[in-house]
C-alpha cells in the first residue's frame, strides 16, 4: 500500500488520511473493515480516507448482472449498497468511517448528509450539483436539458459504523464508464469537473472536502 499523508488532515475527533498513488481495492476494504471494528470497539477515532483506485468495477448489493456490459477491468463484489460503479485514476474516493451512534442513528440522514457534502464541495468550483428523486448520487444539468452524474454514493453500516462512501469525478477517463450501466441508471450520462472545464487538482478537492465536512458533519 502507498504512503499516507496525515499532517494537516487530522483533527481531535476525526482522522483524515490521504493516500498517494493508487490503492488496490481489496486492500482498501480490508483496511476499512479493520478500522470499523476498532471504531465500534472505541479503540480508534473516526476516519475519512481520501484515495484513488486503479480502474475497477464494483458491484453493490442491488447490482443487476445485465448492467455489466464489458468487464474490461477487474470486477469486485462488495457489501455496500447500490449497483455497479466505476473507480479509477482521476476520481477522488472518500471513505467515511463514522460512528452514527455518536452522531445520529439515522442511515437515511447520513446518506442525505453525504449528498450535501458533495453539493457543497462542488459549489467551491462553481458547479451546481443536485439530487434527483429515485436516483442515487449527484447530478449535473446539461445545457441541452439532459443530465449527467458527477458523483456516486454507496455505503455500508456495521455496528452503527459507516464505511465505503463517495466518489467524485475530478478528471477520470470517462470512456471507462461505458463498460457498465452506472448505478443501474439508463438514459443519462456521466461527467467530471475536467469535462465541465473546471481546473482543479486533487489537493484543491481535498481542501474543499475537508472544509465542507466540518460544515455538514461537525
Amino acid at each position: 500500500m502507498n504512503t499516507d499523508t496525515l499532517g494537516p488532515f487530522k483533527s481531535a475527533t476525526v482522522d483524515w488520511r490521504v493516500s498517494e498513488g493508487l490503492v488496490d481495492y481489496p486492500d482498501a476494504v480490508a483496511i476499512m473493515e479493520r478500522r470499523v471494528a476498532e471504531i465500534a470497539d472505541h479503540r480508534a477515532a473516526e476516519l475519512v480516507w481520501l484515495l484513488e483506485h486503479p480502474p475497477i468495477y464494483t458491484a453493490g448489493t442491488s447490482a443487476d448482472p445485465s448492467d455489466l456490459l464489458d468487464a474490461r477491468f477487474p470486477v469486485y463484489q462488495t457489501g455496500r449498497g447500490g449497483q455497479f460503479t466505476y473507480h479509477g485514476p482521476g476520481q477522488r474516493v472518500a471513505y467515511a468511517m463514522l460512528h452514527l451512534r455518536h452522531r445520529k442513528a439515522d442511515v437515511r440522514g447520513f446518506v442525505h448528509n453525504l449528498e450535501a457534502w458533495l453539493i457543497r464541495t462542488l459549489a467551491h468550483f462553481g458547479v451546481i450539483g443536485e439530487r434527483r428523486a429515485g436516483r442515487v448520487g449527484i447530478w449535473i444539468e446539461r445545457s441541452d436539458g439532459g443530465e449527467d452524474k458527477i458523483a456516486a454514493i454507496g455505503v455500508r453500516v456495521r455496528r452503527w459504523v459507516t464505511y465505503h462512501g463517495i466518489a467524485l469525478n475530478v478528471a477520470p477517463d470517462l470512456s471507462h464508464f461505458s463498460g457498465i450501466v452506472p448505478c443501474g441508471v439508463r438514459g443519462h450520462g456521466v461527467t467530471s469537473l475536467a469535462a465541465l472545464e473546471v481546473q482543479a487538482t486533487m489537493a484543491d478537492i481535498d481542501a474543499a472536502l475537508r472544509e465542507e465536512f466540518a460544515t455538514v458533519f461537525g
